[in-house]
């Protein structure tokens, strides 16, 4: 019975001994595949595991993306096909948006996604479903790309919020796909001739700054499709059209270059203008001309008010002034608001003429005794700045004599010869010096006829300035 025991006994520490000794061989056997797995991947070019080769290489995490693409083994800093014709390199550009347009500096502010397509071969890699990598910028800055950039530019950066906005796409077969985020400043020719009822044609100009068109080829990749624009809302401007074109540029000491333009057409919004410039001018005209029915006599209402609207037509004219570039030529702002302060200091110096010509009407009334010696000009005007004309009697309008008058028939004598009558002739016309004179002594007339012909004036040269820009 205690042989029995004892022999159990053994047989199950033997079991025991057993299990422990072979969980312990597996266990290393386990940890030995795991070391080898996790270091296999920096041991490429060296002996890989059978099952590794089968799979797929873009779902294989044990490769290196360089190794892949095999970087080291090829010079990145030659194009692709080097020798050979020009690679071709497609363009594609979406709008973003347009940041901001300056007359006085002439220039725009636009963001944009710029792609470039082309094929080197040096990065092909096998792949069983033709899947593509995407990388960053890291891997950028070690396989070559094109040398785009942005002709007149002034300033230009590439947004790297949170990281550098650059995408590089690598398919098996070798074509690549380059997009960078940028925004760009550049210098738009405006011409302000019309201005502000004027329309800008802008362009950016895209071009390979070393590769000329022997090495590289700049193309629209999809013609007029190639242009895409977000909706893109400006304050002062409506965008009329957003068009792609090609060209040639040929610079004397390296050759001809091809280039690429975004071209697109500003229409400026005349609403603000007309709120800020020219409605403001027109009633300071206007209200220029209400001196024509205030009393001749008035001398401080009439002259402030002519003073009030000439410093008003001045300060206009400073602040658009202000915020426009200094051109050398003549625009349409400038030939409404000089023609505007033009009228309003014509109604200043035409009460100039309508007060002088009332002094002189006055002292030919002193020198004929018609004023009483005793009449005082200052105190007519102490009460309400004006005088009356029941204070002083003012001359009627002279009647106009007769303008057409016969030949007196005299009787020929015996020395005369007898002459057919010569019928009846118009009398000479009134001197320069007696329509002075009649104008004088009547001088509210020039009011009279200022009460017309400003406004139908003003009125003719609106129809034809708005007729000719608008």
């Amino acid at each position: 019975m205690k042989v029995d025991v004892l022999t159990c006994l053994a047989l199950a520490v033997a079991s025991l001994v057993a299990m422990v000794t072979a969980g312990r061989s597996s266990g290393r056997r386990k940890h030995k595949e795991v070391f080898l797995g996790e270091n296999s991947k920096f041991t490429f070019g060296g002996r890989i595991d059978h099952k590794l080769k089968k799979q797929d290489s873009t779902k294989t995490l044990l490769i290196k993306s360089e190794q892949l693409l095999r970087i080291e083994e090829h010079d990145f800093a030659m194009r692709p096909g080097f020798g050979g014709g020009a690679i071709p390199v497609g363009i594609d550009v979406q709008v973003e948006s347009i940041d901001s347009i300056s007359e006085v500096n002439m220039d725009f502010t636009m963001t944009l996604y710029l792609r470039h397509y082309w094929k080197d071969e040096r990065l092909a890699f096998p792949s069983r479903n033709n899947q593509s990598r995407t990388f960053d910028s890291r891997l950028v800055k070690k396989i070559w790309v094109p040398d785009v950039f942005f002709v007149h530019s002034k300033r230009s950066f590439i947004h790297d919020t949170t990281m550098e906005n650059i995408m590089l796409r690598v398919y098996p077969d070798g074509n690549i796909l380059y997009s960078v985020r940028v925004t760009v400043t550049a210098l738009c020719a405006m011409d302000f001739s019309s201005f502000p009822l004027d329309t800008q044609n802008c362009s950016l100009e895209l071009e390979s700054y070393a590769y000329n068109e022997n090495d590289l080829m700049l193309y629209w990749k999809n013609g007029n499709d190639s242009l895409r624009t977000d909706e893109i809302v400006l304050s002062q401007f409506f965008i009329e059209h957003f068009q792609p074109s090609s060209g040639l540029a040929f610079y004397s000491s390296t050759g001809w270059y091809n280039r690429l333009f975004i071209n697109f057409i500003l229409r400026r919004h005349i609403f603000f203008f007309m709120l800020q410039t020219y409605f403001p001018t027109m009633l300071m005209v206007v209200l220029s001309w209400v001196s024509f029915w205030i009393d001749r006599r008035a001398v401080p209402a009439r002259v402030s008010l002519g003073i009030t609207t000439v410093l008003t037509m001045s300060t206009i004219i400073t602040g658009v002034s202000s915020s426009m570039p200094q051109v050398s030529y003549v625009k349409a702002v400038d030939i409404y608001l000089w023609t505007s302060f033009l009228f309003v200091f014509l109604s200043v110096i035409e009460y100039a003429a309508v007060n002088y010509c009332t002094t002189l009407e006055e002292m030919r009334k002193m020198k004929r005794g018609k004023l009483p010696s005793t009449f005082n000009a200052s105190l007519a005007m102490a009460f309400d700045g004006c005088f009356h004309d029941n204070d002083i009697e003012l001359s009627p309008f002279p009647r106009m004599a007769p303008t057409l008058t016969s030949e007196p028939l005299t009787t020929p004598t015996q020395n005369q010869e007898i002459r057919p009558s010569e019928g009846t002739r118009l009398r000479r016309q009134r001197s320069v010096r007696e329509n002075v004179d009649l104008l004088v002594s009547n001088s509210y007339m020039i009011d009279s006829y200022s009460r017309l012909a400003f406004p139908l004036s003003y009125l003719l040269f609106n129809i034809i300035y708005w007729s000719l820009y608008s």
